[in-house]
């Protein structure tokens, strides 16, 4: 019988399960998307249209609406629907022109068009069939997800009951229609839904119609759980190693555990089999990460690094930690890696420390020593190991908000010298420093009176020349008196800022006690700014305790939103004046000699539309010149687009260094002139110049440099982006100077990097490079990041 009325009948059948789709949660959609990078998110990506549980049908059975133009019935239980034939079981939607359904078996199927469409997928084919029992199939089927840019097409799509769906010639990418820029192709992909697991066979890659790699097998999880399996390869070139390839396997060995192996082989140098183990614990986390290569044909002999990294919170307040790396030779870094740390890393450090932490104590019990990598550094110049060191602090207060205060600080360390030297003295040094002071505030001032005695004790054991004790001792008081003002003002012309005065006076007292026989083991003199004017002792270090009898001055504005408090610009200026001139020194250092210290000004201004600026001067009121200077000032329209221009300026000075040399057979320190300082300019900045285009660029200009002859670039950078919807470039070039040894020449490097968006990213460098070069930098893809929130467990 046939109508011309649309026919609607209500028919009961189980579809459970059998269509399950998920998109990549918090995954922008083209073109500021973001995919993840490597092999399983690449599979995956191709997965999305199943890598959730399958959607469960109600408890019971699921109705399926159907209606059409005209239907026709067969005594034999069957219908021919056909014009505008649309089917519908909860949220799952399928329109076709015919359809023949079965009413003895529930099953549908089509030889035209058919179009399929869920909150997650939406699937379009030439022809398709469904049962219950035996699940769905399509022909010269076209895909693409709701939630995500990602779209794909399959000759044969079959869908099982039990959420399995097999593929046959698939194409995918993240490209939008008519887009072919890149497509990932496979023979074949089978995803398990339910056990969230893929697995794709003659799989290969394709940009802009030219094959970049080809997989015969691969296995990725469904969504963004681990698997163990191949990561996407990477290729590079450096100047020292060379071409490289990577090709880094990953394995999955526990949800809190994995270790990616890492082996990259150059032209060069030959093979680097590097590693990568991570581990996570509710007390605990931690990663060992390594690099070997047994033979480095260009250096002769074998090259490693190796970093260990490790948190522990145990019982009682304890912590562990550990931070240690280690280095096969001083050239490592600049032989093999990309970034400005390569030759600027003086040193790597090794430390491990057990802390307690309480209401009222802190101990720390630790092991440090460091590897040089600055190998132009003089051996006694070296730092010392401190092996170990041990702090014990202490802090009470009393009485109402804690109106008194007292406690102490307290440290032992054992100096030891790697280089053992004859000429340097190592050994131990205790040092303890009960105090007590009071705590006056109130709104709009403070004053804080306090008292210390500092007792610092030695048992020396090599005594270089010139060390004539054994056990030399230093104790004296310490008294201070800390006062500061806060003045307030309604600004602006409704008073929606508010502008701040704040006056400070620290009067400090410290006796001068002789320390010319106490060896420094680890104490400087730091840079003057605003905040060490207001320190109780101007060395940073337990070897050295200056005399004091000064009155430092201070006072900072600042201008603020009258809401948020957000600041838009402060000054700070001060200086300290001299009852007595100090005269304790470090060896080297020129004793003062005027009655005040040298002027001190800083200047941040934040928070004013794109702009931003950082000044601080340090000036010789005596002899009328600037000692240091730092400017930076910073434009930022975007995350993306931003502009730096710094000036560094530290005035030139000739110091004398004592080097042991053999003079008429006798070992002797002779003093070496040494001078020191810098005058630079350095422009960076990255920026949007069109659409889809970026360009970056850094110079480092040195205006005057000890080490070189005349003005030069320290350091040159230039690069360009591509970035369209779906896939982007960069190239870049750098030349720079080796900071070890300048004497050496430049050094060029040239990189290469495409990314895919969703897929990966082929090429050796790296936002890294780019956010540490140019201040302030982010990519776009952090910003992206940050916004989807954290992400718990091992990535």
């Amino acid at each position: 019988m046939r109508g011309s009325s649309p026919f609607r009948i209500v028919i009961v059948v189980s579809l459970g399960g059998l269509l399950a789709a998920a998109a990549w949660a918090g995954e922008p959609p083209c073109p500021t998307q973001s995919g993840q990078t490597g092999l399983a998110a690449a599979s995956s990506a191709v997965a999305a249209a199943a890598s959730a549980p399958p959607a469960e049908a109600p408890s019971g059975a699921a109705g399926i609406e159907l209606s059409s133009d005209r239907a026709s019935f067969g005594a034999d239980g069957k219908a021919t629907l056909e014009g505008n034939v649309f089917v519908r079981q909860g949220v799952r939607e399928i329109r076709a022109v015919e359809v023949q359904y079965d009413s003895r078996d529930t099953s549908l199927s089509t030889a035209g068009h058919i179009d399929y469409r869920d909150p997650i997928v939406h699937v379009s084919g030439a022809g398709g069939s469904y049962s219950a029992s035996a699940g769905a199939d399509f022909r010269s089927a076209e895909f693409d997800l709701a939630q995500r840019a990602a779209r794909g097409s399959a000759q044969d799509m079959r869908l099982t009951p039990q959420g399995v769906l097999r593929l046959r010639g698939v194409t995918f990418t993240t490209c939008p229609l008519r887009d072919r820029s890149w497509e990932l192709r496979a023979s074949s992909i089978t995803l398990d839904t339910r056990d969230r697991i893929g697995t794709g066979r003659g799989a290969r890659v394709d940009f802009k119609g030219v094959p970049l790699m080809y997989l015969p097998w691969v296995s990725f999880p469904l969504g963004s759980e681990r698997k163990s399996g191949f990561l996407f390869p990477a290729i590079g070139n450096t100047s020292y190693g060379g071409l490289q390839l990577a090709v880094p396997y990953y394995w999955n060995i526990a949800p809190n555990f994995d270790f990616t192996f890492q082996p990259v082989e150059y032209t060069r140098v030959g093979t680097d089999l590097g590693g990568d183990l991570r581990f996570l614990t509710h007390t605990q986390h931690g990663e060992l990460d390594w690099n070997y290569l047994p033979n480095d044909n260009s250096f002769h002999r074998y090259r490693s690094r190796v970093r260990l990294t490790d948190v522990a919170e145990l019982a009682d307040d304890l912590r562990f930690t550990a931070n240690a790396e280690s280095v096969s030779d001083p050239f490592y870094f600049e032989n093999f890696s990309l970034g400005p740390e390569g030759t600027s890393t003086a040193f790597v450090e090794r430390r491990a420390a057990l802390t307690y932490r309480g209401t009222h104590w802190r101990i720390d019990g630790e092991a440090q020593q460091y590897q040089t990598i600055d190998y132009t550094l003089p051996q006694r110049d070296r730092p010392y190991a401190r092996v170990p060191r041990i702090t014990v602090d202490a802090d009470y207060g009393v009485g109402p908000n804690a109106l008194l205060h007292y406690g102490f600080d307290s440290e032992v360390v054992d100096f030891q010298h790697g280089e053992q030297l004859v000429d340097v003295t190592t050994g131990w040094r205790a040092d303890v420093m009960p105090r007590i002071s009071l705590d006056l505030t109130g709104p709009g001032y403070f004053l804080r009176p306090a008292f210390a005695w500092r007792a610092t004790r030695y048992a020396l054991k090599d005594l270089a020349p010139g060390q004539l004790q054994r056990s030399p001792s230093r104790t004296l008081p310490i008294a201070s008196l800390d006062s500061g003002l806060v003045f307030e003002r309604a600004s602006g012309s409704r008073g929606e800022r508010k502008l701040t005065l704040e006056p400070r006076i620290l009067y400090l007292d410290v006796p001068y006690r002789n320390q010319d026989a106490l060896p420094v083991f680890d104490t400087a003199l730091p840079d003057l700014n605003p905040v060490e004017l207001f320190r109780t002792n101007r060395y940073v270090g337990a070897d050295r305790v200056s005399d004091a009898r000064q009155l430092s001055v201070g006072v900072t504005s600042r201008l603020l939103d009258a809401l948020s408090g957000r600041q838009f610009i402060s000054g700070t200026f001060g200086q300290t004046y001299y009852f007595e001139i100090p005269r304790v020194t470090l060896p080297g250092e020129v004793p003062a000699t005027a009655k005040h210290s040298d002027f001190v000004a800083q200047l941040a201004l934040t928070a004013f539309q794109h702009w931003g600026a950082d000044i601080g001067v340090q000036w010789d009121p005596q002899n009328q010149r600037s000692e240091r200077t730092t400017v930076n000032l910073q434009y930022k329209a975007a995350s993306n687009a931003v502009i730096n221009l710094a000036y560094r300026y530290e005035r030139f000075v000739t110091t004398t260094e004592l080097v042991p040399q053999l003079v008429g057979g006798t070992l002797m320190q002779v003093p070496v002139p040494v001078q020191q300082g810098f005058d630079q300019v350095e422009l960076s900045g990255a920026w949007p110049i069109k659409r889809n285009w970026n360009i970056f660029a850094r110079d480092v200009y040195s205006l005057r440099d000890p080490t070189q002859e005349h003005a030069t670039d320290l350091e040159q950078f230039v690069g360009f982006e591509y970035r369209a919807c779906c896939w982007g470039m960069r190239l870049g070039a750098r030349r720079y100077v080796n900071s070890h040894d300048p004497k050496a020449g430049q050094t060029i490097g040239v990189w290469l990097q495409l990314e895919l968006a969703g897929l990966a990213s082929v090429g050796s460098a790296s936002d890294a490079f780019l956010t540490e070069a140019i201040r302030g930098y982010v990519p776009p893809e952090a910003v992206n990041a940050r916004a989807q929130g954290p992400v718990k467990g091992i990535r």
